[in-house]
C-alpha cells in the first residue's frame, strides 16, 4: 500500500485510460490509483478491470450514470479516508495534467503545504493547445474568483491537486454544494477558510488530444453564480477546526 492515492474520475475515456494508468505506475514514486467511472458506455471500466490483474494498486469504483465531477471526487475522498492514505490527489484522465507533476505536488505537501495546486497561472500563462478564447475565459474566471472571494489563488479553477489527509478530514463533505466546475473553487475556498496552507506549484497544462472534453456552458454558469452564493454562505458558517 502507498501513502499516496491518485483519484481519476472517468466518463468515456477508453482512448486515454490505459495510457494514463501505465504512466502513473511508471513514476519513480509508488502511487495507488482509484478510478471512479460513471457508467461509461464506451467500456472504460472494463479496460480498468482488465488491468487490475497486472496492477494490484489499481482500484475501481463504478457508479451508475453521470453524477458529476464533484460527487465523484467526494466519493473518492471518502474511499481514501476509510483507508490510510496521507496524500490524496485529483487528476484528469486525458493527459491535460502531466502525471510527472504528481511527484512535485506531493513534495510540496511533504514540505509544508496542506493543499498543493498544479497551477497554470502562478508563473505567467502555461497552457498548450487551448484556443485563445478558452485561455482567456479560464484566466479571467480565476480573476473573477479572486475578486469575489478575496482568496489569493492565481488558478482558482485548477483541478490538479494534492490534499493532505487532515484537510479532507476537516472539510464537511456533506456541505460541499457544487458538482461541476465550481466544485474546484469551493474546495480551495473552504480549505483556505479553515486556515490550511495552500501552495501553487507551476505546471504546464496541455489540452487533451484524444477523447471529448466534458466542459459545457452550464458548468461555467454554475461556477459564475456559484462563487457569489458561496461567498455569501460563508458569512454564516463557522470555520473553526475540530479539536
Amino acid at each position: 500500500m502507498s501513502d499516496s492515492l491518485v483519484i481519476i474520475p472517468t466518463y468515456n475515456e477508453k482512448e486515454n485510460i490505459e495510457k494514463i494508468i501505465r504512466k502513473v505506475f511508471s513514476l519513480p514514486f509508488l502511487f495507488e490509483i482509484l478510478i471512479i467511472d460513471d457508467g461509461s458506455p464506451d467500456g472504460t471500466a472494463q479496460i480498468v478491470k482488465d488491468l487490475q490483474a497486472e496492477f494490484p494498486l489499481l482500484h475501481l469504483e463504478e457508479r451508475k450514470g453521470k453524477l458529476g465531477l464533484g460527487t465523484a471526487y467526494i466519493h473518492g475522498f471518502k474511499w481514501a479516508l476509510a483507508r490510510k492514505h496521507e496524500y490524496i490527489f485529483e487528476m484528469d484522465a486525458d493527459f491535460s495534467h502531466n502525471p510527472d507533476d504528481l511527484v512535485k505536488l506531493r513534495e510540496a505537501c511533504v514540505n509544508g503545504a496542506d493543499l498543493s495546486i498544479g497551477s497554470r497561472y502562478v508563473k505567467g500563462v502555461n497552457v498548450v493547445n487551448w484556443p485563445m478564447g478558452r485561455v482567456l475565459m479560464s484566466y479571467f474566471a480565476s480573476m473573477y474568483v479572486r475578486f469575489i472571494t478575496r482568496i489569493n489563488i492565481q488558478d482558482a479553477t485548477a483541478g490538479f491537486k494534492c490534499y493532505r489527509r487532515q484537510v479532507l478530514e476537516t472539510i464537511p463533505m456533506d456541505k460541499i454544494k457544487f458538482v461541476g466546475y465550481a466544485f474546484q473553487i469551493e474546495m480551495k475556498f473552504t480549505a483556505i477558510k479553515y486556515g490550511f496552507n495552500v501552495v501553487e506549484v507551476p505546471i504546464i497544462f496541455t489540452d487533451r488530444t484524444e477523447g471529448t472534453s466534458k466542459m459545457s456552458t452550464r458548468i461555467f454558469r454554475e461556477a459564475f453564480l456559484g462563487v457569489i452564493q458561496m461567498k455569501i454562505s460563508s458569512w454564516f458558517r463557522d470555520y473553526k477546526r475540530p479539536l
